[in-house]
C-alpha cells in the first residue's frame, strides 16, 4: 500500500548541521521533545480546529514522495477542520536530504515555503540518490521561485536555519521517529496500513 513502505532508519542524520552544535542528552531531548513548535509549518489554518497531523518528513524519501499526492488531498479534504503541519526528519542514507530541508527552509524564510516543498517532491527522481551534493540544482530552484539569492545564500549558509533544522530532527529522534514519513494525530503515533485507515481516523478526528 502507498503508506506501508515506511523507511527506518537507525541513527538519525547529522552530516550537514552538526558542525558547531552538539546534541543534548537522550534524556533532555527527550524532556525538551515538542510535537509542534511556534515555528513550525502550518499548511493549513482551519478557523476553528479539530485536530493536528504531523508529518516528519525527508525530501530524498521515496515513501514521502508516494504518499504526498494522499496527503494533498486529504489535505484539501480535511484542511478546514485539522491542521496539518510540516516537521523536517532528513535521514542517514539519504546523501541530499538536509541539503534539501536547507534549502526549503531558506525559500521559507521568504514566504516559499510550500512552492519550494513541492518542487523538491516533483524533481526528486532528478536529484534522489546522488551521491555528490546537488546544493547547486536546489540554486536553481530559488532563482526559478524568484527568491532574493543573496538573502537565499544567507539563510543556506546560516546557522539559525541549520538549528531550526537540528530542532526539528532532535525532536522527532525523542518522540520515537525512525523513519519517514511518520505521522501523529492529535499527539499519537499512527500506523497505517492502508489509504482507507489513514483517511478514516482523519474522518474521525475531523468530526
Amino acid at each position: 500500500m502507498l503508506l506501508g513502505a515506511i523507511v527506518a532508519a537507525g541513527v538519525i542524520w547529522y552530516a550537514v548541521f552538526t558542525s558547531t552544535k552538539p546534541a543534548p542528552p537522550a534524556v533532555q531531548q527527550a524532556a525538551d521533545a515538542q510535537l509542534v513548535r511556534q515555528d513550525s509549518h502550518r499548511v493549513t489554518s482551519p478557523a476553528t480546529e479539530k485536530a493536528q497531523l504531523v508529518e516528519f518528513l525527508d525530501f530524498e524519501c521515496e515513501s514521502c514522495r508516494a504518499a504526498e499526492p494522499l496527503v494533498q488531498e486529504l489535505k484539501n479534504e480535511y484542511g478546514d477542520r485539522i491542521t496539518f503541519v510540516h516537521r523536517y526528519f532528513p535521514l542517514p542514507g539519504h546523501r541530499n536530504s538536509g541539503t534539501a530541508a536547507l534549502a526549503v527552509e531558506a525559500a521559507a524564510q521568504q514566504g516559499k515555503y510550500e512552492q519550494m516543498y513541492a518542487k523538491m517532491f516533483e524533481t526528486q527522481p532528478q536529484w534522489g540518490e546522488k551521491k555528490d551534493s546537488q546544493a547547486a540544482l536546489f540554486r536553481t530552484f530559488a532563482q526559478d521561485l524568484g527568491l532574493d539569492m543573496n538573502a537565499y545564500d544567507a539563510a543556506v549558509a546560516d546557522e539559525k536555519t541549520k538549528d531550526r533544522i537540528r530542532k526539528d530532527v532532535a525532536d522527532g529522534s525523542a518522540l520515537g521517529v525512525t523513519g519517514s514519513p511518520t505521522f501523529f494525530l492529535n499527539g499519537e503515533k499512527l500506523v497505517l496500513n492502508s489509504e482507507q485507515e489513514f483517511r478514516q481516523k482523519l474522518t474521525d478526528a475531523a468530526k
